[in-house]
């Protein structure tokens, strides 16, 4: 079902109706009114959520149309990067993984969830410059985190699967490679049916941190396809670490 689609019924007062996601208490998130959205990447619908906890504002980015194969809607939860998402940075695949997810989500149906607070795997922007000064000293994404005595990953899916609810996606097909996010999302109540791999080329200066990725952290990744050499490097390390997905 997409954001478009979303019931009549869920409403009150203006407001919709908190509904209880399985093993969770609901988690109150209010959300706007669904508008056209073109892109780049080509039309789509979105959706302004408020978590009523935290306060954070995240955004659903939603195919107008069901699914064409009659299968659960595939959804995306991407967590916020700047660097990656907004400055194309090449130390992460965030902001390929972004254009990926919504090209799938354009030719297949389903919605990708825009989670903002989530930088660095939840240590904040400031915190993950930071983990890059230390990576860049040699240490990699899970052991920056450690020492700067930061959880490695510190990120909550409550009010991303309290949307997903409110939005009538009860079942989903989860863009990701990571299986700790579909363990997680899962705890909260969302039916992740399927996972659908999200792996993008990778790439001189994020092929370390895609590995630690993989070795350290359980991602289903096969690091197969690579593009060197296309961004002049100036730091002798050319092996960077970031956090995402």
């Amino acid at each position: 079902m997409t954001a478009a689609a979303a019931s009549d019924d869920s409403r009150q007062n203006g407001h919709r109706k908190p509904h209880a996601v399985s093993g969770e208490a609901p988690h109150p998130v209010n959300g706007g009114p669904v508008v056209q959205l073109p892109t780049a990447f080509g039309d789509f619908v979105a959706q302004a959520w408020t978590d009523l906890v935290t306060g954070v504002e995240h955004l659903a980015v939603s195919s107008p149309n069901a699914p064409t194969d009659g299968k659960a809607p595939l959804v995306r939860l991407h967590s916020e990067c700047l660097t990656g998402d907004v400055f194309g940075s090449y130390r992460c695949d965030c902001g390929e993984q972004l254009a990926f997810a919504l090209e799938l989500i354009r030719d297949n149906g389903g919605t990708l969830l825009y989670l903002r607070g989530q930088e660095g795997r939840g240590i904040g922007l400031a915190n993950k410059i930071k983990a890059y000064a230390l990576q860049e000293a040699g240490f990699d994404t899970v052991e920056a985190n450690e020492q700067l005595g930061l959880p490695v990953d510190a990120r909550c899916y409550k009010a991303a699967a309290q949307i997903l609810a409110e939005m009538g996606l009860h079942e989903v097909r989860l863009l990701s490679n990571n299986p700790d996010k579909q363990n997680r999302l899962a705890k909260a109540g969302v039916n992740v049916v399927e996972m659908v791999p999200t792996e993008v080329p990778s790439r001189d200066q994020n092929i370390r941190y895609l590995q630690t990725k993989k070795d350290r952290m359980e991602h289903r990744l096969v690091l197969g396809d690579h593009v060197g050499g296309v961004v002049p490097v100036t730091s002798p390390d050319t092996s960077f670490d970031h956090e995402q997905d």
